[in-house]
């Protein structure tokens, strides 16, 4: 019996028929705010993203880092560097109430990255959280933190790309006084930490051999993953690009709904997330879209996946400012999708300054807005006005948000109207309310009420040709960005 025949049975078949049957849960569709913790070793260096493969390709200013600060990587490699990481302030307990009070009702925590460093006592690699490092199973701490608070929890898997990521190790130096001498990642002692990846090509740019060929890797990453699904059985899961490795990535999305549906008397409530656009595999499950959004509302829910700063903490990085974050998570409910957020830990496992205060401007935030963001789904329009994101990949801009800027979300008889602009004159006008002959469906709509959400005072109102004129704003806005009024119609 080949491995991913050992699959749990239940509803899904690992094959693509059968996983495009997939429903998103409605509890997903409610959650819209998720955050994830995106940390391990490659924060240790406190030098961004990518480090643990930068710093064996001569020439990147991480190489340089690691050479000026630990030595030579041919003499002091991320083997050593792993075994600094101690996480010695890691506080799940304490991150997960600021998180929850921010608005997060997911929680996801980086299990692998693709150092092939696995943060939970895996059953298949020696070189994880329990026996290195810290000592310390930061998976399951994350998980039983979030499911004190009634967070529902997920892991995420960047293990796929690593063989191929990670070939540069097997190099050297081309000039300078270590030209020609092997990387520490020649070592044959520690192989199963590097990977035996000596032919993979040494590619320089991400899209290119994401994933490997070999069948060896593809078999052991099945056996990596489905004993992360089975030691934790989480809600949702993550990989780091599309479905990996055909029938092995088919059966693990399998296992994780079979799973989860044998404990839910059959009927699956788990999320995959994964990022191939291709219609006829995001209906697998949810797509995530990194580091950018959707133009408009998309058929089927969506998450855009970002952080902060950095993926790993970087002392370099300039953060989103919370006004930034805030308007992005108004903007991507309003198209039908959820927000997961990554705020970037020091290698003791604390937050920086930076980040606690975008944490508790969040909350602030969300204890006044809050009704028109979670349970809502998409009103028939996502937006009014001529500001939008862009659609170019990776690209994150603040926008320069008009009074003529809204976006909309919709909940019974309520319709959220996001004004992304203060109105200096103290009111607003929503075209999408015409009652004249604009094509609209809410020309034969009647408002009964229009409410500022954070505000006591009466609005004044009229439903009008023009659109929906709201009259009798307070002087300034009750919340830091994205007021919200909430309008109430038959």
């Amino acid at each position: 019996m080949d491995k991913w025949e050992t699959i749990q049975k239940g509803p899904f078949e690992p094959a693509w028929d059968s996983l495009r049957e997939y429903v998103c849960p409605e509890w997903f569709r409610d959650a819209k705010f998720g955050i994830w913790s995106h940390w391990g070793p490659q924060s240790v260096p406190m030098y961004g993203d990518w480090y643990a493969r930068n710093m064996y390709r001569q020439g990147t200013d991480q190489y340089l880092h690691h050479w000026r600060v630990y030595g030579h990587p041919s003499k002091y490699g991320w083997k050593d560097v792993v075994k600094t990481w101690k996480a010695e302030n890691f506080d799940p307990d304490g991150l997960m109430e600021l998180y929850a009070d921010a608005g997060a009702k997911y929680f996801f925590a980086q299990a692998v990255h693709h150092d092939n460093f696995d943060n939970w006592d895996s059953a298949h690699n020696r070189w994880n959280a329990v026996k290195v490092g810290p000592k310390k199973d930061i998976v399951g701490l994350w998980q039983a933190a979030a499911q004190k608070l009634g967070l529902r929890f997920g892991v995420s898997e960047h293990l796929g790309a690593s063989f191929a990521w990670w070939s540069h190790n097997k190099g050297h130096d081309e000039t300078g006084p270590y030209a020609g001498v092997p990387y520490d990642g020649n070592d044959p002692a520690y192989e199963d930490f590097y990977h035996p990846n000596h032919d993979e090509p040494r590619v320089a740019r991400q899209g290119e051999n994401w994933y490997t060929q070999n069948p060896w890797w593809h078999k052991r990453w099945f056996d990596r993953i489905k004993d992360l699904i089975d030691t934790y059985n989480p809600d949702l899961l993550y990989s780091d690009g599309a479905v990996p490795f055909g029938k092995y990535g088919l059966g693990i999305v399998a296992h994780l709904y079979n799973t989860n549906a044998a404990h839910h008397n059959g009927q699956n409530l788990a999320v995959y997330n994964q990022k191939d656009r291709n219609p006829a595999i995001y209906r697998v499950g949810v797509l995530d879209i990194e580091r950018n959004v959707q133009n408009d509302i998309f058929p089927y829910p969506w998450q855009t996946d970002t952080c902060v700063g950095g993926w790993f903490y970087d002392v370099r990085r300039i953060y989103k400012s919370s006004q930034q974050v805030i308007e992005m998570l108004v903007d991507i409910v309003a198209k039908n999708g959820n927000l997961l957020l990554n705020f970037t830990q020091r290698p003791d496992g604390t937050l920086d300054d930076e980040c606690l205060s975008i944490v508790s401007d969040m909350a602030a935030w969300n204890k006044v807005n809050e009704e028109g963001i979670y349970g809502t789904r998409p009103w028939f329009l996502a937006m009014e006005g001529s500001t939008n994101a862009s659609q170019s990949r990776f690209r994150e801009d603040a926008l320069d948000w008009t009074p003529d800027d809204f976006r909309f979300t919709s909940k019974g008889k309520a319709v959220y109207a996001f004004q992304m602009a203060w109105p200096e004159d103290g009111q607003a006008l929503i075209k999408s309310f015409t009652t004249g002959s604009g094509g609209y469906r809410l020309k034969v709509a009647e408002v009964e009420n229009v409410e500022l959400l954070g505000y006591d005072g009466k609005l004044a109102f009229a439903h009008t040709d023009a659109g929906l004129e709201i009259k009798g704003l307070p002087e300034t806005s009750p919340v830091q960005c994205a007021h919200c009024f909430k309008i109430t119609v038959k």
